[in-house]
């Protein structure tokens, strides 16, 4: 038997009715917009939330819940069965997005890597259990970005619990790309270009600025792991995703990019899943 789903108070106190008892100035600091606290409780986006409210599948202190209200933590949240249900219907899909394609919407004449999730491109290794639905394909979200010369991991969601642990300002999710360079002190086209044993000739103090020292857009960047994989490629784990960041970090160094693949977000691995290729995010898979 589904049940509705009870957010409990931060204060708990029996025999009360939150409806009717005058807000207290403390109260009212603390309060919140419903949606908001929704999302800070992990249970779904503020998008999402705000479809819940108006879809009446949510209840505060007893009573149906209206856009934009504002909650303190002695309300009494309750969240119909509807919700989940209809939140897990939703779906996130791995994809292994192969260069040309853009990660978002379609632009400048590049079609977006959404187009390859189709059942012929469904990779014939994956274990859920799911069966392709043409809903699966609409409103699908890419949840950090791969720019159209990068190939690797990419992540497109319905989901927005996904999207918000991904990409969202308190994310935590690490990032691993490899990344093949070439020694360009005086750019891809100019004099001293080494395409070949390139760890070799690259100074060691520039190793240490990718590792942490450089800044893009007048903003210090957060400290990244950046290892030599093999002479010519490089492992980079970040925690931040700005836009074209690690092309723009080996220029800073002399360093021209040549190819760049990501195969992890956080514990989610690329593995053997072939290019151009997905698979639905596992049950039991978590970022």
């Amino acid at each position: 038997m589904s049940r509705t789903l009870h957010l409990p108070a931060h204060k708990p106190a029996a025999s009360r009715r939150p409806a009717q008892r005058p807000v207290q100035p403390s109260q009212a600091a603390e309060a919140v917009r419903l949606n908001k606290r929704l999302a800070d409780m992990g249970l779904c986006s503020r998008r999402e939330a705000d479809e819940w409210i108006a879809r009446g599948w949510v209840r505060v202190n007893g009573q149906p819940a209206q856009t934009g209200q504002a909650v303190t933590p002695a309300d009494r949240v309750e969240v119909a069965p509807e919700a989940t249900e209809h939140q897990g219907a939703r779906v996130t899909i791995l994809l292994h997005k192969p260069v040309g394609y853009v990660s978002g919407l379609p632009e400048d004449g590049h079609q977006s890597a959404a187009v390859l999730v189709k059942p012929a491109t469904r990779w014939r290794e994956d274990r859920t259990p799911r069966r392709f639905e043409a809903g699966h394909t609409r409103g699908l979200a890419p949840a950090g970005r791969l720019d159209i010369d990068s190939t690797g991991l990419l992540v497109l969601t319905q989901d927005g619990r996904v999207a918000k642990a991904l990409i969202g300002a308190s994310s935590e999710a690490d990032k691993e790309y490899l990344v093949r360079v070439h020694w360009a002190p005086n750019g891809p086209k100019g004099a001293g270009l080494v395409t070949q044993e390139v760890q070799r000739v690259f100074p060691d103090d520039r190793l240490a600025l990718l590792r942490h020292g450089l800044s893009l857009d007048g903003q210090p960047l957060r400290p990244a792991q950046v290892d030599w994989q093999n002479p010519e490629q490089l492992r980079f784990v970040l925690r931040e995703g700005k836009k074209r960041q690690i092309r723009r970090m080996c220029e800073q160094v002399g360093l021209h990019v040549v190819g760049l693949k990501r195969i992890r977000i956080g514990k989610v691995v690329l593995g053997n899943l072939p290019l151009g290729q997905w698979r639905y995010l596992g049950a039991h898979e978590r970022f």
